[in-house]
């Protein structure tokens, strides 16, 4: 099935310089939480993730995963931690795969921020590439895909009635509403050398679909916020971040998904930007996924191009909101130098799209 297994569970790494918590603060309140806690933490820091700070919080008798905003000013309703804290709370007894929640501090004089911490979740997260020392089979492989998917259509199969998880929703029109904000979000983001999506946007909002239901999504959904189990690395023993977790179409959902989804045959370019690893052999193509999930959940689309055009629009409008703050000098990150690239590439892939689909 596979080799190697063990000793390749997920590690945080030293604390970056300038992000440092307040351990003595943050241990003083975890133990007014927990007065059970022994000793003093150890902290470590993951690498992982463009947005939120995530420490790791290891005592002797406990390990604790804690995740706070960055430093700095913030959008309005962005790094919610309050919010995160509460959608996880309210999944967990209906999705056992999320974390246990321990406590969301709102008081910032303990390290600089609200904050929340959560138990950890000890396992692999399979990343750009799967840790050094796992190699999986085709088979074992092609089964570890097929359990990410069915993770996420028992997400979509929840029952929300008479749970808080309820609230999370606007009601109707998800996909409108998803369609004009993502345009609106990337016109005031454009910059003079990236493409106007005229063409792109005018074609999603042409062909706006109904809902076709409304459920939990984790809209952010990859194989970098799983955690596999150690024994069986085809396992999905947690999933994590969820920042953007709401009540929307289960359809938008899974086009988020494939945004990111490369396969080894692609483009050096699209090969380039790859953060999972779905090059693998073994691993379901695009289309297959599709086809796999839309089985399992009893769904026929009438246009599944739409779906798939507006995730690659909506990768495009964060990666623009991004590449916005390097352009203007607010982020000097030289990872985000050449985005404005990857906005064109894209505008280009969404084209090809609509074409080669004739509607």
């Amino acid at each position: 099935m596979s080799e190697g297994a063990k000793g390749v569970q997920d590690q945080g790494g030293a604390v970056r310089q300038g992000e440092e918590l307040k351990t003595a603060a943050v241990d003083a309140w975890l133990k007014a939480q927990v007065p059970s806690l022994q000793g003093q933490p150890e902290v470590t820091q993951f690498s992982g993730g463009a947005s939120n700070w995530t420490y790791r919080l290891k005592y002797p008798n406990a390990d604790y995963i804690l995740r706070r905003p960055p430093a700095g000013t913030k959008a309005k309703g962005a790094h919610d931690m309050g919010r995160e804290f509460r959608v996880q709370s309210a999944l967990k007894p209906v999705y056992p795969v999320v974390p246990n929640m321990v406590g969301h501090c709102t008081d910032e004089s303990v390290t600089g921020s609200e904050f929340y911490v959560m138990e950890r979740i000890a396992g692999i997260i399979p990343r750009k590439n799967m840790p050094r020392g796992l190699n999986l089979d085709v088979a074992t492989t092609r089964k570890l895909c097929t359990n990410v998917l069915d993770k996420l259509v028992e997400l979509h199969q929840v029952n929300v009635k008479g749970t808080d998880l309820e609230a999370l929703g606007k009601g109707g029109g998800y996909c409108r509403r998803q369609i004009e904000g993502w345009s609106d979000r990337y016109t005031k983001a454009k910059t003079w050398n990236v493409p106007s999506y005229s063409y792109v946007i005018s074609w999603l909002k042409e062909h706006i679909p109904e809902d076709v239901a409304s459920c939990v999504i984790h809209n952010d959904w990859r194989f970098d916020n799983v955690v596999l189990s150690e024994t069986d690395p085809t396992t999905v023993i947690g999933v994590l971040d969820w920042e953007m977790a709401t009540l929307g179409d289960p359809l938008m959902d899974l086009g988020n998904s494939l945004a990111y989804w490369v396969h080894a045959d692609d483009s050096k370019f699209l090969m380039s930007t790859r953060r999972q690893p779905t090059h693998l052999p073994g691993m379901l193509r695009r289309e297959e996924v599709v086809e796999y999930y839309l089985d399992r959940m009893k769904l026929k689309p009438d246009n599944w191009v739409f779906y798939e055009v507006y995730g690659l629009f909506r990768l495009a409008a964060i990666v623009q909101q991004i590449y916005y703050r390097y352009h203007h000098k607010q982020t000097r990150n030289p990872a985000f130098k050449n985005f404005w690239l990857l906005a064109n590439y894209l505008d280009w892939r969404c084209k090809g799209m609509i074409k080669r689909s004739g509607i």
